[in-house]
């Protein structure tokens, strides 16, 4: 079994971007509250105009190239599973449903029965 490689951010350059990056956040955040009496929307457009520069000093670092890597994998392998025909996942679904019904009748009836057995045999209190 491959041992799991960490990486961690190890240059000074990768460190200061994404400390902008959270700087960046927390300045949308204000000049959405800071732009509250110039009307919705001039807050709205600050805070999204900040949250796209952070994105984009965020993409800029390792973490970001990493994660835009792992997304792109993620479609790589998305797109060799074998989805099943419509008829096959209808049925499998309708497998599942049926279970389902079975599983909560006995239960239900699990239930009626020992409460049955407990309340009005055992016990003696009649509803």
């Amino acid at each position: 079994m491959a041992t799991p490689q960490v990486q961690t951010v190890n240059t000074t350059a990768d460190k200061a971007k994404l400390a902008a990056t959270a700087v960046l956040v927390i300045l949308s955040l204000v000049a959405y509250y800071s732009l509250g009496k110039q009307g919705p929307l001039f807050q709205w457009l600050g805070l999204l105009v900040g949250l796209a520069v952070a994105v984009v000093v965020f993409l800029t670092s390792e973490s970001g190239k990493a994660l835009v890597a792992f997304g792109q994998d993620a479609v790589r392998e998305m797109k060799k599973v074998v989805w099943p025909a419509r008829r096959e996942a209808i049925q499998m679904t309708l497998y599942v449903f049926g279970f389902v019904f079975v599983m909560a009748l006995f239960l239900w009836l699990t239930d009626k029965t020992l409460e049955w057995l407990f309340y009005d045999l055992i016990l003696g209190w009649k509803k």
